[in-house]
């Protein structure tokens, strides 16, 4: 995909300019596979959990831009800044750098301490703030119970369903990632429309910590290695992944939405 615009033509319009069409959403659609836009604005938009490998953009203005995800080899101005990134991404949240060393049984427990610790404080973080804020979303992310909801998925998914090979042992509040089928999602026992209080998740997400905390304290190398044959769920490849595997993703969620968290956490108290 190429996005080819002109700098002058965008000042010309203005930073926010725009022809007076009405915007549109474009949801599970690849229709812009392979597309070139010469000459378009984009001010403004938002691109969702979308696939954006290989785009090149080339004489654009790139003012105020917000990018996350799984980034690699990310040019600007022929510059690779993926390094620069990852290192402060590692120098803000060391948690990071402990994941990708994680190798042993030990390792595995020492991490789960490690993301315990760090929940421990950052609920403690938002029961500060009233319970509105806990419901909250910032820049249209999602608010704090609606990431608790997404880990209760997440350990449901690679925890009970693929290490314990539970076949149904989704909680109801339960969130999934966006642009999960909802029919999927609805075939589980999920409520994706429902609109829990604080204190019901808190009591669920309990729950499931200390699943977790039970499989990594009766972990050995034999069971770190057990190859696990139920996928997480509909629409996951069917194919086999080890116990360590397993864990590695729910700690990575478990880091992950950590990180954003303490972001928006951040936005909500200086509010």
């Amino acid at each position: 995909m190429i996005f080819n615009v002109s700098v002058s033509t965008l000042y010309r319009h203005g930073p926010y300019g725009h022809n007076g069409a009405m915007a549109t959403q474009y949801d599970n659609t690849d229709a812009f596979r392979g597309a070139s836009f010469t000459s378009a604005v984009f001010a403004a938009a938002e691109f969702r959990d979308c696939d954006m490998r290989q785009i090149k953009i080339v004489d654009s203005v790139l003012v105020d831009v917000n990018v996350s995800g799984d980034v690699r080899n990310f040019l600007v101005n022929d510059v690779d800044v993926t390094p620069y990134v990852e290192a402060e991404l590692d120098r803000r949240h060391p948690e990071r750098v402990q994941l990708r060393e994680m190798r042993t049984v030990d390792d595995h427990r020492a991490m789960w301490d490690t993301i315990e610790r760090l929940w421990l404080e950052t609920v403690a973080r938002a029961e500060r703030l009233p319970e509105s804020a806990r419901h909250e979303r910032v820049d249209g992310e999602w608010s704090f119970v609606e990431t608790l909801r997404h880990l209760l998925f997440a350990t449901d998914a690679w925890a009970s369903r693929t290490i314990l090979d539970e076949p149904m042992p989704f909680h109801r509040l339960g969130l999934t990632q966006t642009g999960y089928p909802l029919a999927d999602a609805a075939s589980l026992g999920m409520d994706l429309e429902a609109r829990p209080s604080y204190a019901a998740v808190k009591e669920a997400r309990a729950g499931r910590m200390a699943l977790v905390r039970g499989i990594v304290d009766g972990l050995t190398d034999t069971e770190l290695a057990r190859m696990c044959t139920r996928a997480p769920a509909p629409g996951y490849p069917e194919e086999p992944r080890s116990v360590g595997s397993c864990l590695l993703v729910v700690m990575i969620e478990e880091c992950e939405h950590h990180r954003y968290m303490m972001r928006d956490l951040a936005a909500l108290e200086a509010r």
